[in-house]
């Protein structure tokens, strides 16, 4: 099984692909930390597309979490069995990286690469807000959901994601 875990930042996708990927007992890939490297330091492009390369190519069954266009985002939606996108509400996505702030603050979450501590900083509550939800972005979601209709769950609630992991841990 392959599944690919997309959305708006503060929305679960890290969580949802972790708890996916030990019902499924497949490797899990959070773009996060191919995309930063400690100290919140963008990682060169190159090096970051040829890791996720390498981790499609080894793996026949994965999940994948993260949005990450350049980070082969075509293939990942290919080759996924199924696709999901947490289409949350801004309040709900920054109620969550609150209290996921609340709960890290200082330490780096299993799902971030190593030396980047959790933060919650104006740049990124703006994003969670507006800037991460462009008519762009937005349009870009609707339009994966409108190519592969028969492999993608939009979820707009926490109880339509749950029903996502419950179709899928079966």
């Amino acid at each position: 099984m392959k599944i690919a875990v997309l959305g708006y930042s503060g929305a679960g996708k890290s969580t949802l692909a972790r708890r996916l990927g030990q019902a499924a007992g497949c490797p899990v890939l959070h773009l996060d930390t191919v995309q930063f490297t400690p100290g919140w330091v963008i990682r060169d492009r190159g090096e970051a597309q040829r890791m996720v390369a390498a981790f499609m190519d080894s793996h026949a069954s994965w999940v994948i979490d993260g949005n990450y266009r350049g980070f082969a985002q075509e293939r990942r939606l290919e080759e996924a069995d199924k696709i999901v996108i947490l289409d949350f509400p801004r309040r709900v996505c920054l109620r969550q990286a609150v209290s996921r702030y609340i709960r890290w603050h200082g330490r780096t979450r299993e799902d971030m690469a190593e030396g980047c501590n959790e933060k919650l900083d104006w740049e990124f509550i703006q994003w969670i807000l507006w800037r991460g939800r462009t008519r762009a972005q937005r349009g870009h979601l609707r339009d994966i959901a409108a190519r592969y209709p028969q492999k993608t769950t939009v979820a707009r609630s926490r109880a339509q994601a749950e029903a996502f992991f419950a179709q899928c841990a079966r």
